[in-house]
C-alpha cells in the first residue's frame, strides 16, 4: 500500500519504470491533484517513510509507469478501450487496515472524494 493517486499510463513500451504520458495527461494530473490536495498527508508526498523511506510523490500524485510498470492494467485498458478516465487511489501504507481504523480513513478522504466528484 501507499498513499497516492496514480494515473495512466501504467505501462511503458520498454517495460521499465519511466514516465508514460497519455494524450490526456494534463486532465489526469488535474483529477489526481484535485483528490490529493484535500488529503494533507497524501499531498505532502512522503506518507510511508517507515516502510518506504525513499518513496516520494510530488503533491501526492504519480504517473503509474513512473512509479512501477504494470502491463495490461485496468485503468489503462479502460482509458484505451472505453474512453473511461480512471485513476487508482492508494488509501494507506497498510494494505489491510483493521475495521476500527476505517472511520479514520473516512475522515482523511471525505473531502478528497467530494472534490474528486466535483471534477465531473
Amino acid at each position: 500500500g501507499s498513499l497516492v493517486v496514480n494515473y495512466p499510463f501504467d505501462d511503458d513500451e520498454q517495460g521499465i519504470a519511466i514516465y508514460s504520458k497519455s494524450p490526456d495527461d494534463a486532465v489526469f494530473q488535474r483529477l489526481a491533484l484535485a483528490y490529493s490536495k484535500e488529503n494533507e498527508k497524501m499531498y505532502q508526498g512522503s506518507p510511508c517513510k517507515d516502510m518506504y523511506p525513499t518513496e516520494y510523490f510530488p503533491h501526492g500524485i504519480t504517473n503509474g509507469a513512473q512509479w512501477y510498470n504494470v502491463p495490461g492494467g485496468m485503468q489503462d485498458w479502460n482509458y484505451l478501450h472505453t474512453n473511461c478516465f480512471e485513476v487508482t487511489i492508494e488509501l494507506g501504507c497498510v494494505k489491510y487496515p483493521k475495521a476500527e481504523e476505517l472511520p479514520k480513513y473516512w475522515a482523511q478522504n471525505r473531502r478528497s472524494l467530494l472534490q474528486f466528484m466535483k471534477q465531473v
